[in-house]
């Protein structure tokens, strides 16, 4: 019997908008972990749910107890739930980490889980195992990074754990544990190209008032550039994917470090296209951009959130609009498609912020754009800044963060119109030159969402 069996709650024919999206990754976080636990010597079962029926879990559950170790994040809080459920009636000891446990382990612990790892996972889960396979009366003082409940009930927090400072020491993920090459063959099935995701970095060091950092904190650790190289040489070897993901936060942030791996890519002929995510202060300068189309990269995704740069203060971005424009203009120069995303509703955001987004989205032209409306996370400084105002309808677990709704915003009736008046604002400018009838039907269907917007503020202002 394993030592541990690792699994998620994300299962991708259960996801409608997935399925017409259908880019799915594996989670790496658990094949760093089984990776990570059996290089220490435990026997690691990962049963991967992506491609899974939800029966076919529960058919694992009803095999034989041990340890279950579930990663949860946001969107999957109420697979999880379930799953947690089933597996302590089995006698499973099930053990949850990743962002969204560690902002809830109260509530995780009460919906059964027994143990909660906050924060980075390997050493801690290293720390555990052996301590949960003795049953029994668990004895977790001096594990750090766990939340339990003690033999008298009461919900315990140990020390933090400190990170691991050389994550060159971690070993890559251990793919060979499930079918990466389904994956390659979805992405190519409905996108012509096979596409594999790694990191060449852990953690964030900017300070954006609605993002999570519930796993890494505000740290970056930077892999050593040959080992990365290492690694995407062996990706193409032996999934031969015709892309790759870079799922770093930002993935030009040490732009010495990226020089120093475009080189090694280069002396090893090896060039793969690949998207990445990034910030618009860290593209400023034409040879990082250089650098980016001579390796592959064919699209960068920058958070650009608002054209306000009032919002942008607000949420301390540290960015400007103006850094915006250029970092993504300079990027269409070189070849290199740019996909934005933008926040609606952040606290204090009014409609004159609204139409500088507009303008600003018009201005830049990115080649995709998508929107969202501003939710907050659990743990973070929006979160706390608006903690006085939130309420959710719904039992908490049977919701996400996603669900909360913050007392005085606009509603999602507002947003969707002001989605309305951006797109056939932003399609009219893109046709002006080349149908100018058509642009200007697209104009008046902007301006009459954006009169509808206004009849659902004034609605719920009387």
């Amino acid at each position: 019997m394993s030592d541990i069996v690792l699994t998620h709650g994300y299962f991708l024919y259960e996801d409608e908008k997935e399925l017409e999206i259908m880019k799915p990754y594996p989670t790496l976080g658990l094949l760093y972990l089984s990776a990570y636990l059996r290089r220490a010597g435990f026997d690691v079962e990962v049963f991967d749910t992506t491609f899974a029926a939800r029966d076919e879990l529960h058919a694992r559950l009803h095999q034989g107890g041990g340890i279950l170790g579930i990663y949860t994040n946001l969107m999957t809080r109420v697979s999880v739930v379930k799953i947690m459920g089933e597996a302590q009636a089995l006698g499973w000891t099930v053990v949850v980490g990743g962002p969204e446990s560690g902002n809830y382990p109260r509530e995780y612990l009460e919906h059964g889980a027994d143990v909660v790892v906050v924060g980075e996972g390997e050493a801690t889960l290293e720390a555990l195992i052996p301590r949960l396979a003795c049953r029994g009366q668990y004895a977790l003082d001096g594990i750090d990074g766990v939340v339990y409940r003690n033999d008298a009930g009461t919900i315990v927090t140990n020390a933090q754990r400190t990170r691991i400072p050389d994550i060159d020491s971690i070993p890559w993920p251990d793919r060979e544990q499930i079918d990466i090459s389904r994956y390659v063959d979805v992405w190519r099935q409905h996108h012509g190209m096979g596409s594999v995701n790694l990191i060449t970095a852990r953690g964030c060091p900017y300070r954006c008032k609605w993002c999570s950092h519930g796993v890494f904190g505000f740290s970056h650790r930077r892999r050593d550039f040959n080992d990365c190289v290492d690694e995407v040489e062996f990706i193409r070897d032996t999934y031969s994917p015709e892309q790759v993901w870079y799922a770093d936060d930002v993935f030009t942030i040490n732009h010495r470090w990226l020089a120093s791996y475009a080189a090694e890519l280069k002396r090893r002929r090896i060039q793969l296209p690949f998207e990445t995510i990034s910030r618009a202060d860290r593209m400023m300068k034409e040879e990082v951009l250089e650098t980016l189309a001579a390796i592959g990269c064919y699209r960068v995704w920058i958070g650009s959130e608002s054209g306000s740069q009032r919002i942008l203060d607000a949420m301390n971005r540290g960015v400007k609009v103006e850094q915006v424009e250029w970092a993504i203009k300079a990027a269409q120069r070189h070849g290199i498609e740019v996909g934005m995303f933008l926040m609606w509703g952040y606290d204090g955001e009014t409609e004159s912020d609204i139409e500088a987004t507009i303008e600003h989205v018009k201005t830049t032209n990115p080649d995709i754009f998508f929107t969202t409306v501003t939710y907050p996370i659990k743990g973070t400084a929006y979160y706390d800044a608006v903690a006085n105002k939130v309420a959710c309808d719904l039992p908490w677990a049977t919701s996400t963060d996603r669900d909360i709704k913050i007392k005085g915003r606009h509603s999602r009736t507002y947003y969707r119109h002001a989605d309305k008046w951006l797109r056939n604002e932003v399609a009219a400018f893109r046709n002006q030159r080349s149908d100018p009838a058509g642009a200007q039907t697209l104009r008046n269907e902007a301006l009459a969402a954006r009169d509808a917007m206004r009849a659902v503020a004034a609605e719920v202002e009387a």
